[in-house]
């Protein structure tokens, strides 16, 4: 096969071996297929919400025309340094990330900036440091939504559990902040017991359990993530309340993701909402961002053609907030918000085959 003849005009043919990477005509590296070479940080691998974006970012990147190099780091910020390093040297030409720690990441985000490398980031946005766009739902919208659930449901007076995630996280700020505004204007009536839990399903069900005992009257729990659904119900499992929504004795619970096991809980009557988290947007659109910061594309806020709008978050940061429904068993509308029901094939949760 004849050797390639254009090389990078700033890299010697020795370093571009070193690279694994090559450049067209137009300078961008690609891989040995031709195509851009673009790298992945998957955040975790423990949790279905997760599990289920790292299987569709392959067949993104394939729709994309993107060859991929991917990392777990496995919910530790240095890893996920570390990880930057490897992208660096394998030469990616943009990468995508979901930083749990969203203050530390910071000085890697600098870093990449400076070697003109863009970064997009997938579900979290960075409390400081310069990315291309910021791929998310709004977060303050999950919060509010499981509010306005819980407080018609409760008919806005009672107790209830939040099982919150990390606090270093932007997204576990913005859910907490977001439920407790909303209960403390539109329903004071009802006393919310805040539990940090820093998104572990084995601490959060201990805090759990550790409530009912102590105030066997709470009536209503919401759970920032999935990561706490096997050990909810376990727990109202073994306190006997675990029962449908018509017996008395029910504990209405809202969820956080939208996964397969959700909707199924939510048609058996196990647990009651969530919020659908859209795992398959968030692997679609990473991608997609990180190809059009390649190509030179810009973007300003406003709407998309994707039912989503672009925000400025702060000078220079733009966020592409995409739709994340309420979804229900009767696909009702609870404190003005509307919903969508578990069995409605438009789920992300209803298509993974």
């Amino acid at each position: 096969m004849r050797l390639r003849t254009l090389l990078c005009s700033t890299a010697s043919a020795v370093v571009a071996m070193t690279l694994l990477s090559a450049c067209d005509s137009s300078g961008t590296a690609a891989s040995s297929d031709g195509k851009p070479l673009v790298g992945v940080d998957y955040p975790r691998s423990d949790t279905d919400f997760w599990n289920s974006y790292i299987k569709y970012t392959p067949t993104s990147a394939k729709q994309l025309g993107l060859s991929l190099k991917t990392t777990n780091s496995q919910n530790d910020v240095a890893k996920l340094t570390a990880n930057a390093q490897t992208f660096i040297s394998q030469g990616v030409k943009g990468i995508a990330m979901a930083p749990q720690d969203t203050a530390a990441i910071a000085p890697t985000l600098t870093q990449l900036a400076a070697k003109k490398i863009p970064v997009v980031t997938v579900d979290t946005r960075p409390d400081a440091g310069q990315v291309y766009m910021v791929v998310r739902a709004d977060n303050r919208a999950y919060g509010e939504k499981a509010c306005q659930y819980l407080g018609t449901k409760l008919g806005g007076k009672g107790k209830v559990v939040m099982l919150q995630g990390d606090l270093s996280s932007i997204n576990g700020r913005d859910r907490t902040e977001a439920f407790n505004d909303c209960m403390k204007k539109n329903y004071p009536g009802v006393k919310v017991f805040g539990e940090a839990t820093n998104w572990d399903g084995a601490v959060a069900a201990q805090k759990l359990q550790t409530d009912l005992t102590a105030h066997p009257d709470i009536k209503g729990i919401y759970m920032q993530s999935s990561f706490a659904l096997s050990g909810t119900l376990q727990v109202l499992k073994q306190k006997g309340l675990l029962v449908g929504p018509q017996d008395k004795k029910h504990v209405f619970v809202v969820s956080n993701d939208g996964i397969p096991e959700e909707l199924k809980d939510i048609a058996g009557g196990k647990i009651d909402a969530t919020v659908s988290q859209p795992a398959d947007l968030y692997a679609k659109y990473a991608l997609y961002y990180l190809k059009a910061a390649i190509d030179g594309k810009t973007f300003k806020p406003g709407k998309t053609d994707h039912d989503s709008t672009i925000i400025q978050v702060r000078e220079g940061l733009l966020e592409d907030q995409l739709s994340a429904p309420l979804v229900t068993a009767d696909g009702g509308t609870y404190g003005g918000v509307s919903s969508v029901k578990s069995d409605d094939t438009s789920l992300w949760g209803n298509n993974l085959g």
